[in-house]
């Protein structure tokens, strides 16, 4: 399995976004800025995001686009879902061995996708920032 890049894109304005204090409105042109993701692209993506209930937009001045909810209940899966579809690496055949076998792996990825978060990568993040190797 390998994520869309529209996917990664997403999860990667969605941390650069969960860094902020909550209420932060951000526009496309910094966050495309920072995180280097193409702006048109980046477009549809928050375009995305906001039909899919994480984002909320402001239009005008002091406008862009703001979390709905806080980074500890925006779940991986719900974004690679909403982009990539569910994973599902041998749809409908469950019927079969081979099918069951990867539908344990589908259950495990679905699993794994639900019990992380954005805010887990932001704290991951975080970990990496604080280590001194100071005497």
């Amino acid at each position: 399995m390998k994520l869309s890049k529209k996917a990664e894109y997403a999860l990667r304005a969605l941390v650069a976004m969960g860094r902020e204090r909550e209420g932060t409105n951000f526009s496309i042109q910094d966050l495309a800025s920072k995180e280097h993701i193409p702006l048109k692209f980046l477009e549809q993506i928050l375009l995305a995001l906001k039909n899919g209930g994480l984002l909320r937009s402001k239009r005008g001045v002091g406008g862009g686009y703001q979390l709905v909810t806080h980074p500890a209940r925006i779940t991986i899966g719900e974004v690679v879902t909403l982009f990539d579809g569910p994973f599902d690496p041998i749809p409908g055949a469950d019927q079969d061995a081979l099918g069951q076998v990867f539908s344990g792996l589908r259950d495990q990825v679905a699993q794994w996708f639900a019990e992380h978060t954005v805010a887990q990568i932001i704290a991951q993040e975080r970990s990496r920032e604080t280590v001194s190797f100071d005497i």
